[in-house]
């Protein structure tokens, strides 16, 4: 059997958990670099079982197609959405998912915060002005006081609450589906969707990423932010119209953006955003935590040795992938 581990930037996969009893019979390939759609089906060819990294590669109905000799997939996480589990099964490929569980499910709000700070104080900016050996260039914002706007009151946005109190901020909440109720019981005011916007000192997004999602934070939404206001993306790139953004940010239209997720990653080197200097960017670290590699290729070489016996587990349905999205 040929294993590929997809997308492993750091090379991670082989140091969180022995796979040394999948390499007796195995031979294991970890790709540490993104391969772009136009090589990846000569590429993953050879392949019996792709490991994917995330929703860092998308693996569509049409690439799944032109790979004749694949078996299984096992995947990193509870759900999947760039990955095509209908097609699979129709091949009669079988699709494993790892175990949510252990600290690293707050990794992402952490990360949020630390976005939050980072931008509020300028803290890279001053950090680096430091080592240039200057001191004191810019003023910060507190955030005591300020109203915290939740895009989403998910799992992800339930955890920044708690937080945000701490702080002393008053937190307010959108979503589709989000009841006044169903927000006071987690201790914020829903608003609707403009009042998130045109009222939030920070916003931070939150939903999941989906048709009805997508493109959701545009310039009409920019445009009713507060000139003062921060926001954040944790959650994924193509909620928010990029171009707008940019647009946005480049006018001091809002003070600045914390951004961990993009609408093209690996982020293209020569984005526009790169080039603002009221941007915090970092390349998509919100699970990118040694805690969540240590439980989900633990349970990765669980199922890859389950499936080499016969016996699969944590297998992956259509169905159970698009109710667990739902839910998150």
């Amino acid at each position: 059997m040929k294993i590929a581990v997809l997308n492993d930037y750091l090379r991670l996969s082989q140091v969180s958990a022995d796979w040394s009893g999948i390499a007796k019979t195995c031979d294991i390939t970890v790709f540490d670099r993104a391969l772009t759609q136009a090589e990846a089906p000569s590429t993953l060819r050879p392949f019996n079982i792709i490991c994917t990294l995330r929703e860092r590669m998308p693996i569509s109905r049409e690439l799944i197609a032109q790979l004749p000799n694949l078996k299984m997939f096992a995947i990193t996480g509870l759900y999947n959405r760039t990955l095509d589990v209908a097609a699979a099964a129709e091949r009669g490929i079988v699709v494993s998912f790892t175990e949510l569980r252990g600290s690293y499910r707050k990794a992402t709000c952490e990360l949020t915060w630390g976005l939050i700070h980072a931008v509020a104080r300028h803290i890279p900016f001053e950090a680096q002005k430091m080592r240039e050996g200057g001191w004191q260039n810019t003023a910060g914002i507190v955030l005591n006081g300020r109203t915290l706007g939740l895009l989403g009151l998910g799992r992800q946005g339930r955890y920044m609450v708690p937080v945000a109190k701490a702080f002393g901020m008053d937190v307010i909440a959108w979503s589709r589906n989000l009841t006044a109720q169903d927000a006071a019981a987690q201790g914020v005011r829903r608003v609707e969707k403009e009042e998130l916007f045109a009222q939030s000192d920070v916003l931070s997004v939150h939903l999941v990423l989906g048709e009805r999602s997508r493109g959701i934070v545009g310039a009409r939404e920019l445009a009713l932010m507060k000139p003062s206001a921060i926001l954040v993306n944790t959650a994924r790139g193509a909620i928010i119209d990029e171009n707008a953004l940019i647009a946005a940010l480049r006018d001091r239209r809002i003070a600045g953006a914390g951004l961990d997720v993009f609408t093209h990653e690996p982020l293209p080197g020569d984005s526009p955003l790169r080039a603002l200097p009221n941007v915090v960017l970092t390349p998509h670290q919100g699970h990118n935590v040694q805690e969540f590699y240590q439980v989900a290729f633990a349970d990765v070489v669980e199922n890859i040795e389950a499936f080499l016996k016969g016996s699969p587990i944590r297998l992956l349905t259509a169905e159970r992938n698009a109710s667990t999205v739902q839910a998150i």
